[in-house]
């Protein structure tokens, strides 16, 4: 009988101690502000969506297990949440760098390929080769608008539209250079 009160005792005196347990509050704000900074920084956005995502992710299963009183639960998720956090704002960083380094190596050869792409339409017209070009002309305008737009991008340290412009100008530029090759094997072949 002794042992059935100890065990009772003992019970009713976990079950207070569980009831008294307290949310880990300064483990959960400094999660949020973890998330908060990651979600603030334009290149964790941008380039570490998926590490963004896994940080949210924590941060809402915290709160919910804090809601349930599971606060070791929601601590391990504020920690979660403050890792996932780190990591997209690193992984931000890095994209980037690699974003820049991709969109310099690309808008450094346009400059080069208009010249050589003038050069052609050039040579094209004074060989009188078959094509419009009022059509070819307008292409290359837009191209070399492209070029532009991709240089003040790149200079305006905005990466990913320096690349979505210089892509779009490698591709107009090759297309006229693919025109200007068929015009001349044209010509070849009716020798």
């Amino acid at each position: 009988m002794k042992k059935i009160k100890f065990f009772c005792v003992i019970v009713v005196l976990a079950l207070i101690g569980a009831s008294c347990a307290k949310p880990p509050t300064e483990e959960m704000n400094s999660a949020i502000e973890a998330v908060t900074r990651a979600e603030n920084d334009a290149d964790a956005v941008l380039y570490a969506g998926n590490s963004l995502a896994r940080a949210r992710s924590a941060l809402t299963r915290m709160q919910a297990e804090a809601d349930s009183k599971r606060y070791d639960a929601a601590k391990t998720y504020a920690a979660e949440a403050i890792a996932a956090a780190d990591k997209a704002m690193a992984d931000g960083r890095a994209g980037a760098i690699r974003a820049r380094t991709e969109a310099e190596t690309l808008v450094s050869g346009l400059r080069p390929a208009v010249t050589e792409t003038d050069k052609g339409i050039q040579a094209a017209k004074s060989a009188g080769l078959s094509l419009n070009f009022d059509t070819l002309s307008r292409d290359f305008d837009t191209a070399r608008q492209n070029v532009t737009q991709a240089e003040n991008a790149l200079a305006g340290n905005n990466y990913q539209d320096a690349l979505d412009r210089g892509r779009s100008a490698q591709s107009g530029l090759s297309d006229i250079n693919q025109r200007l090759s068929s015009a001349v094997m044209a010509v070849s072949r009716k020798k």
